[in-house]
């Protein structure tokens, strides 16, 4: 199939309809009517979206400033490696939240890609806060540094790096649909065992400020993760000559190679740290990805992990929804399929 370039969306162009004729490389105004769009039901996840606002320094990090030199020495270089973790995803994140959105023809996603982006930055900024309420400023730095030169965490983060950048290069419907993978592999199971070590924490009453906050985090990651999913099954709907036996396989292979992924850097930064078991981290992160690959309109492929292992997570996330919506059961017909496609019961 010849690759076709995709334009950015123009920002007004009034001979256009208001509602726009596809979410990629079709025809709009520019104009937002959020009572005239195609899929009706995005408004009440941008006023989701909207609702969970929040600012870092909104937490009280005074128990965790004179906690931390209390934690062992395992659970300190962990916090370090997890925070430079979480940074080096977060930050990206926004860009290609702005990306996407400059070649949405749909304005509707433009503007909860707006939404999504600003949150990643306030995410990005409370790794910042969180560590400058712990350790000196050089400590900081170290932390940040990771993303560029931690080999464990550079492997597992190559080919969310490449595809990123293929989409940079070659915006095409392709690279979106592949960029929107591995968008929600990030949003649904990248961040988790990141979460996990911090919530581990939380229950044995260490570091609770930090906790607090990725429970904020996770809360929006949630929510980013429900809408990445939908975008990506209905641009598939729309664009029908991809939905192929080919790149569903694709699909399914890099959701295996990143699960792969996922557990070694899991094992690699958890390993020596107190209350975590590895074979249950594991497990979780297998069910994370099944659930990913429901909500993508998929079939799981870890059939012995259907269950959430790790329970005790959920005591954690602040104001956790578990509305249950399949709005595109009768919208796009995948490759292969199963009927629970809500993805957000549980954790």
């Amino acid at each position: 199939m010849p690759k076709l370039l995709l334009e950015k969306a123009k920002t007004l162009e009034p001979r256009n309809p208001n509602k726009s004729t596809a979410l990629f490389g079709g025809k709009s105004s520019g104009i937002l009517n959020w009572n005239d769009i195609a899929y009706p039901h995005w408004y009440k996840m941008y006023k989701r979206l909207v609702g969970n606002y929040w600012q870092a320094d909104e937490v009280n990090m005074a128990g965790d400033v004179k906690q931390f030199s209390t934690l062992t020495e395992s659970e300190r270089e962990a916090y370090l490696k997890i925070i430079g973790l979480l940074s080096t995803l977060d930050a990206p994140q926004t860009r290609t939240a702005l990306l996407l959105s400059l070649y949405a023809t749909d304005a509707s996603v433009q503007s909860i890609m707006a939404v999504i982006a600003q949150q990643e930055a306030v995410h990005n900024e409370s790794y910042s806060y969180v560590l400058s309420s712990v350790v000196s400023l050089d400590e900081q730095n170290e932390s940040f540094q990771l993303g560029r030169k931690d080999p464990i965490l550079l492997k597992r983060n190559e080919n969310i790096t490449q595809q990123y950048n293929n989409f940079v290069e070659e915006p095409t419907i392709e690279n979106i649909l592949k960029t929107l993978v591995y968008t929600s592999l990030l949003e649904g199971m990248f961040f988790y065992s990141g979460f996990a070590f911090f919530y581990n924490l939380a229950r044995h009453n260490k570091m609770v400020g930090t906790s607090t906050m990725i429970s904020y985090i996770n809360r929006d990651e949630l929510e980013h993760g429900r809408f990445i999913s939908e975008l990506f099954r209905a641009t598939l709907a729309e664009n029908p000559e991809y939905n192929t036996s080919e790149f569903i396989d694709w699909v399914y292979a890099h959701f295996k190679e990143s699960v792969e992924l996922e557990n070694e850097w899991s094992r690699y930064v958890l390993g020596d740290v107190e209350g975590i078991d590895l074979d249950e981290m594991t497990g979780y992160i297998k069910y994370r990805a099944n659930k990913m690959l429901r909500m993508m309109g998929l079939n799981e492929i870890y059939t012995e992990h259907v269950d959430n292992p790790m329970k005790w997570i959920r005591a954690y996330v602040d104001n956790f929804d578990g509305t249950k919506t399949d709005f595109f059961e009768q919208k796009s017909r995948q490759y292969t399929k199963t009927s629970d496609l809500n993805g957000f019961d549980d954790l």
